[in-house]
């Protein structure tokens, strides 16, 4: 039997390409007489870009920025097509990987580190650049990128903000004149791991704030923030930014570029996977193994293990989706795209417990996935 293991990363535990030498392990563990080939997917997400480029053959180019709060970071991005296409992870310069637990602030993060590895990219010659948004620390609407590209934030008498939006609560004015004009040469594709949009209970603010360590009150002042930033792109671009699809994703940055680059927002696993390729690999597959930390019907809405069952279900190949946690009950939906959802775990457990042995218990399902085909097959 010949499966194709496509997972996705099992977010704050393993990243997709350990997530499916675990999986391959379990399988050749297992009884099953099967040829396997792992190909790690991302949807956006944080480890998009690094995917990316390894899938690519990119070459790496290192460059010292600025994290969140302004400190000197050691980042990267990378150059594939001959150079002539930069992939840049914002969670590289502007991520949650970045910073201890207890320094999360959105409301003084600045997504600014970010937009220099833009300008990097440009001063390599670039002609695309492709974003990966996920993980990002920051709800600033991508307020950071634009001011490292030379646009700046004015208060009513005209005083240029710091980029956070501590201060740019009290934006009036976007200021343009001295903005970094190779950005319009430049396609920028902005890869979406959300549909979420802007403003409101759905919205970046609320949706994502708390996990980058807001408050409740902290959540409707970035809202606000949001709010007043949405209606000054709106007055000053005629691009309203509040209810477009995936504009509230890496906390509104993909809505602020969209409008004050021409960023294209794309669904982030759709372009990844034709981008590395991935209807060749599904042509010899008879089974498709894929899975992330948890499949539930957010799945459905763009997410990468969908990506797959999506694709392999036009092949008419049956999928398996494994993670950390599945609906107890039938979900109809789900199941149009999974034949089989399992969970990892497999005895009650607190969630630190149960992300340390996700390796193991990923090995261990696999290897149970393997012998249950085995008996079924005969093999």
């Amino acid at each position: 039997m010949r499966i194709l293991i496509a997972p996705n990363a099992f977010k704050n535990s393993l990243n997709a390409t350990d997530v499916a030498h675990a999986i391959e392990t379990g399988l050749h563990q297992s009884n099953l007489n099967c040829t396997t080939e792992c190909f790690p997917i991302a949807d956006g997400g944080d480890g998009t870009g690094s995917l990316i480029i390894k899938a690519c053959k990119g070459d790496l180019i290192r460059k010292e920025v600025h994290d969140p709060f302004g400190r000197k970071l050691k980042s990267a991005f990378g150059l594939i097509d001959n150079a002539e296409t930069a992939v840049i992870e914002m969670a590289a310069a502007s991520g949650l990987r970045l910073l201890k637990k207890e320094e999360l602030d959105p409301l003084r993060a600045s997504s600014y580190g970010t937009g220099e590895l833009i300008k990097f990219a440009l001063d390599e010659g670039a002609r695309k650049i492709i974003l990966g948004m996920g993980g990002a620390a920051t709800v600033d609407g991508g307020c950071g990128i634009l001011n490292a590209l030379g646009i700046s934030f004015l208060n009513a008498k005209g005083d240029p903000l710091r980029a956070i939006p501590a201060d740019l609560i009290n934006m009036a004015k976007v200021d343009i004149s001295a903005m970094d004009e190779r950005i319009f040469n430049c396609e920028l594709i902005i890869l979406c791991d959300v549909e979420n949009i802007l403003l409101g209970p759905h919205g970046a603010a609320y949706v994502f704030g708390p996990q980058k360590g807001a408050t409740p009150p902290v959540v409707n002042l970035l809202d606000d923030f949001l709010k007043n930033f949405a209606k000054m792109s709106a007055d000053q671009t005629g691009i309203n930014i509040a209810d477009i699809k995936h504009g509230g994703a890496a906390g509104g940055a993909s809505a602020g570029l969209h409008a004050w680059l021409n960023a294209r927002l794309v669904n982030g696993i759709d372009y990844f996977l034709s981008l590395t390729n991935f209807d060749s690999a599904l042509q010899t597959a008879e089974l498709v193994i894929t899975g992330e930390g948890c499949i539930d019907q957010q799945t459905l809405q763009g997410k990468g293990p969908y990506g797959v069952a999506a694709r392999a279900k036009d092949l008419n190949i049956p999928v398996i989706g494994i993670a950390g946690s599945v609906p107890l009950e039938h979900d109809s939906d789900l199941r149009e795209y999974f034949d089989i959802l399992l969970a990892i775990n497999n005895e009650p457990t607190d969630m630190a417990t149960a992300m340390d042995n996700t390796t193991k218990n990923l090995i261990r399902t696999a290897k149970a996935i393997g012998d249950m085909l085995a008996i079924k097959n005969g093999l």
